[in-house]
């Protein structure tokens, strides 16, 4: 590695063109200043020509010199990185769980739009894997359906959302009997949504004993069947208001509601950048407007 303090006195060297004048700039003694060039020339070979009332650089010393204004213009934008925390600038790495990140994903995709400064790198993953991505430094935020209870972490409520019993729009009330001749739409948490909303809408009665009409890991598509009168699925509020058909299903309301807190988490031994800040609160007021209406 080449010492940046030599660096820095061969651009002083060539800028003033002397060693005396870079002595003075650069508060040293004349042999100090020489003393560095010297070293820098060990390490890099010749790099000044000596001429009377005259300095010239080398072929290398040229390369040494754009060299040493490139450390000079990154140490720069660092400087400006730590100290300016532009709202609307920077680098944002989100994870969120598939239902709320199907809704999110077009909000920070006009952000961008909005913001050409502002980079976002949106990851889907269940809740366990997020906090290990936020702890990791993988992710600089994340969404999680419940808070951890870790040292380094800081957790807030984000966000509340219902599960909903989504049918086919032309059904619009189902009695049990009813959703037992449609059928289950399963998803990977489909059984458990199932047991924690229909449990309590339909005492009594067994969840698992719901005929099985389907099955698909992908959050988009987990409402296909359901469009086309396939069967009926148990889905988070994000996840529903985010399928593009809603003229094609129907949620069906009733008493009492499931309802879960979503949490925002954030390493708690730094305080979140003003980008950051930003775009959560901004998403936060987002998700309860209806999605056709958009603000900077």
């Amino acid at each position: 590695m080449i010492n940046p303090l030599w660096l820095r006195t061969l651009r002083c060297v060539h800028e003033t063109g002397s060693f005396t004048r870079a002595a003075e700039q650069l508060d040293l003694t004349q042999a100090a200043v020489s003393q560095h060039i010297q070293r820098l020339e060990a390490q890099c070979g010749p790099l000044l020509l000596r001429k009377p009332r005259q300095l010239e650089l080398t072929p290398r010393g040229q390369l040494v010199l754009e060299f040493a204004r490139q450390q000079d213009e990154a140490s720069e934008r660092l400087r400006a990185q730590l100290t300016e925390d532009d709202p609307y600038c920077g680098a944002i790495r989100m994870a969120t769980p598939g239902s709320i990140g199907l809704r999110l994903y077009p909000l920070l995709l006009e952000q961008q739009r909005l913001h050409r400064q502002l980079t976002i790198q949106h990851r889907f993953a269940p809740s366990q894997e997020i906090v290990q991505s936020v702890l990791d430094g993988r992710s600089d935020v994340g969404l999680v359906d419940y808070p951890p209870e870790h040292p380094s972490l800081h957790a807030e409520p984000f966000m509340r959302e219902a599960l909903c019993l989504v049918v086919p729009h032309e059904i619009t009330s189902a009695s049990w009997s009813q959703l037992q001749a449609l059928g289950f739409i399963d998803h990977p948490d489909g059984r458990s949504m199932a047991r924690r909303l229909l449990g309590r809408l339909y005492p009594g009665q067994r969840v698992d004993d719901l005929p099985l009409r389907g099955f698909t890991n992908q959050i988009g598509l987990i409402l296909e069947p359901v469009a086309l009168g396939l069967g009926f699925t148990v889905l988070p509020h994000f996840a529903v208001s985010a399928y593009a058909q809603q003229e094609a299903i129907r949620v069906l309301t009733g008493q009492p509601e499931v309802i879960d807190t979503l949490w925002l988490i954030y390493r708690s031994e730094w305080p979140l950048p003003a980008r950051h800040q930003r775009l959560v609160a901004w998403l936060a007021e987002a998700l309860v407007r209806p999605a056709t209406q958009t603000r900077r």
